[in-house]
């Protein structure tokens, strides 16, 4: 997989960096982490590297589109791997998981505004908001079990 992150790198003329390569595995195998997270992700294998190099890395995988950066509404920013498909997210008020919604099929219907008012519009940004099926769960256990007292 190194070698696909190098191509990648290289493709959008960016420098192939030990940090770099680092940071890409990281939002590979953790999608919609936050900086604080890719950083300790990052110094399991790269110890010495500085808060600083990180945050230059994202902006730069970001700026480059190798990475996107998501910031739902009240939350930190988060950062991915997947780009370039225009999908979108759902993200539960209680505990903040996040996860990818494919955007509709056929024709991308989100990308056809009312009124573009003259924009060209490129990426449609949505944001789905509920409950994750394990704060649901716990909710109806705590709901139960309350319940199950007042009796």
């Amino acid at each position: 997989m190194a070698s696909d992150f190098e191509a990648r790198l290289r493709a959008v003329s960016l420098r192939v960096t030990r940090p770099r390569l680092a940071v890409l595995a990281a939002l590979r195998d953790h999608p919609h982490v936050d900086t604080d997270t890719v950083i300790a992700l990052v110094r399991v294998t790269q110890p010495t590297v500085s808060h600083q190099a990180i945050y230059d890395v994202l902006r730069a995988l970001t700026d480059a589109g190798l990475v996107r950066r998501i910031q739902p509404a009240g939350a930190t920013a988060r950062y991915e791997c997947r780009v370039g498909d225009n999908h979108h997210h759902v993200v539960c008020r209680s505990c903040g998981a996040i996860a990818d919604v494919d955007c509709a099929v056929g024709r991308t219907p989100c990308l056809t505004a009312s009124d573009d008012h003259g924009f060209t519009v490129d990426e449609a940004e949505v944001v789905f908001w509920g409950t994750c099926p394990g704060c649901a769960a716990e909710r109806t256990s705590q709901w139960s079990a309350s319940s199950e007292g007042s009796r």
